[in-house]
């Protein structure tokens, strides 16, 4: 592996820090916000104005097309960007579903009449999109999904429920995906579709999580008339088009947001554990040393990764591996937080708490991260057949149609 930039990088990591200099303050221990909380309407329009800010000096579709206002960058220059964007202080992103998911499929599958309309306002920050997949019955098995789409003329109509849809209550258009032909097997009944979330029939509703915020949604669809124009791919086909989108999100979700090592080893020495400094503790040194030895060999994969970039290679799927640590690392960090915390453990206002309440925060929220992006049974799948040639599962609804799978609920 070769961890250093070429020339060419090192100039394009140079400009971005003078772009990012430029426009937003760098973090430092003083500044640093910690605590999570829910999207406010400020903060969404504060994330739209950094999307224009980005979009307009050349970094916001950094691998885009320059027809569609990208730079037509490489894969390691959009690296380098997170990496060097990860020590400023800017405002939280609601255009990664849109800019690095929804958009790069649109461009994959769309007809001229989408291409024209739909990339350029979600790169510039004046459309959020969402990703209308998860339902109550099918998660991580998504093409068991039961959302129907049926054809009428020249629309389909829509009947069905998602959930756990990121910023649905604030997006203005959304992917989704329908069974359209419950006869065949699961996988291949599925049409994608391109949905305006104002259109009628479509009834979004937060949910209300145990953090106290409400950035997931229920978007229920009754009677939804969705034009034929807005399909995206061929009727049968949304299988293929889910993957690309999912082939995208892998390359968009970055790493798994804090506390890290670093925050733990800073919280340690700020607290007192019988009588001395925590980070001076035998059975606290113990733990530090594990997520150190952790956070180094995600690093070093990362950079294994960034170095078949760098090549023209494609990383292979040893990428999950990085999310599956990452993961529970993180929910074993805010656990042994709250431990040392004590009693603090349970304040969770950020004006009182150490470190603005993060570790408490991450306590509520870790759980979330070893679902969201590929649970840990399904990235250990991956790993098992993929990287290590293990036989796959058991299937026993192969070969059958979907309405003819065994299930406790009577498909349609």
């Amino acid at each position: 592996m070769d961890f250093s930039d070429t020339p060419q990088e090192a100039a394009f990591r140079a400009e971005v820090r003078a772009f990012l200099d430029a426009h937003v303050p760098a973090k430092t221990p003083g500044n640093r916000s910690y605590a999570s909380r829910a999207m406010s309407p400020a903060d969404v329009a504060a994330s739209k104005a950094w999307q224009r800010t980005k979009a307009e000096n050349g970094f916001a579709g950094i691998l885009w097309p320059k027809a569609f206002g990208g730079r037509e960058g490489t894969p390691m220059e959009h690296i380098i960007f997170q990496q060097e964007e990860e020590n400023y202080l800017v405002p939280a992103s609601v255009f990664n579903q849109g800019v690095g998911m929804a958009m790069p499929t649109v461009m994959t599958f769309g007809t001229p009449e989408q291409l024209e309309r739909y990339p350029r306002p979600a790169l510039f920050g004046d459309e959020i999109w969402c990703q209308l997949f998860s339902e109550p019955d099918a998660g991580s098995d998504l093409a068991g999904l039961r959302t129907r789409a049926v054809q009428d003329g020249d629309d389909w109509v829509v009947n069905g429920q998602k959930i756990w849809t990121s910023n649905a209550h604030f997006s203005d258009y959304a992917m989704l995906v329908t069974r359209s032909d419950p006869t065949v097997a699961k996988h291949a009944g599925l049409t994608f579709f391109i949905v305006d979330m104002k259109s009628p029939g479509i009834d979004v509703r937060p949910i209300k999580q145990i953090s106290g915020t409400s950035n997931f949604c229920e978007v229920f669809l009754s009677d939804v008339r969705i034009p034929d124009s807005q399909r995206l791919g061929a009727v049968g086909a949304g299988w293929k088009v889910a993957m690309t989108m999912l082939a995208n999100e892998r390359f968009t979700v970055g790493k798994t947001e804090g506390p890290d090592f670093e925050d733990i080893f800073l919280l340690t020495r700020g607290l007192e554990l019988d009588g001395r400094r925590a980070v001076d503790d035998p059975a606290v040194i113990e733990h530090l040393a594990d997520w150190y030895v952790q956070s180094a060999g995600l690093k070093y994969a990362r950079l294994r990764s960034q170095t078949a970039l760098s090549r023209g290679k494609t990383p292979g799927p040893e990428a999950s591996i990085g999310k599956l640590v990452s993961a529970s690392k993180l929910q074993d960090i805010a656990t042994y937080g709250i431990d040392l915390l004590g009693q603090a453990g349970a304040v969770m206002d950020p004006a009182v708490a150490p470190m603005n309440a993060w570790f408490q925060h991450a306590l509520l929220y870790a759980p979330g991260k070893r679902i969201a992006g590929g649970t840990d049974e399904i990235l250990r799948n991956i790993i098992a057949e993929r990287v290590l040639g293990l036989p796959g599962d058991i299937r026993a609804d192969k070969g059958l149609a979907f309405n003819q799978v065994p299930t406790s609920r009577r498909q349609g």
